[in-house]
């Protein structure tokens, strides 16, 4: 995506980048919206169900990060459908309207490959969280952090500028897996703690 929206590129393209990367950050924030308001009402209605105490869903949290951290360390493949925005789009429509539907696509989360089980992790949370305003909040907050990474492409204006920061972003791939592995198992651990000292995480 970073190489296919950018300055350099939308010009070649005559289209202005701040208003394709405008939609494409609406998308992606409205995207995330849906998902997790849904998640949220998903999750209200289960908690209305599954009779469980607060502890019971801290251990359920703890167990989800163990599964997302196994997937992360490479033990546990990641279930995905197997699809990718259509690039055709950007040669078809205006750079608003396919920015403004990739971003959807994107920040909802499943609607293209998934890659990373942190994507699930987070939704599950906002699920867990028995609350679609909660839902809302962790689905809005996925989906701006989704299109931060094309507002990074902003001052790029050269050939030379965009193969160097194509570069920076696949150098840091392995940490940015590293980070989210580490951020998971923190939080299974301190959900684990949390049940150790016999408080909760959430109320029964």
């Amino acid at each position: 995506m970073l190489a296919s929206i950018n300055p350099l590129v939308e010009r070649g393209r005559n289209s202005r980048y701040w208003i394709t990367a405008t939609a494409y950050v609406v998308g992606s924030l409205a995207g995330g919206a849906v998902t997790g308001a849904i998640a949220g009402a998903l999750g209200s209605t289960a908690a209305s169900l599954v009779d469980l105490d607060g502890t019971g869903w801290v251990w359920v949290v703890a167990a989800l990060c163990g599964c997302a951290l196994a997937s992360e360390l490479g033990r546990v493949r990641v279930p995905s459908i197997h699809r990718q925005v259509d690039e055709a789009w950007l040669q078809e429509y205006r750079g608003w309207v396919y920015g403004l539907g990739f971003g959807f696509q994107l920040g909802s989360g499943f609607a293209t490959i998934v890659t990373t089980a942190s994507v699930y992790l987070v939704f599950v949370i906002a699920a867990l969280s028995g609350s679609l305003l909660s839902g809302l909040v962790v689905g809005i907050t996925f989906g701006l952090v989704r299109a931060v990474p094309l507002l990074t492409m902003a001052r790029v204006r050269h050939p030379a500028q965009l193969r160097a920061h194509l570069a920076r972003f696949a150098a840091w791939a392995p940490r940015a897996s590293a980070i989210t592995a580490a951020v998971v198992g923190l939080t299974a651990v301190v959900a684990l703690s949390t049940v150790a000292v016999g408080s909760s995480a959430w109320p029964s």
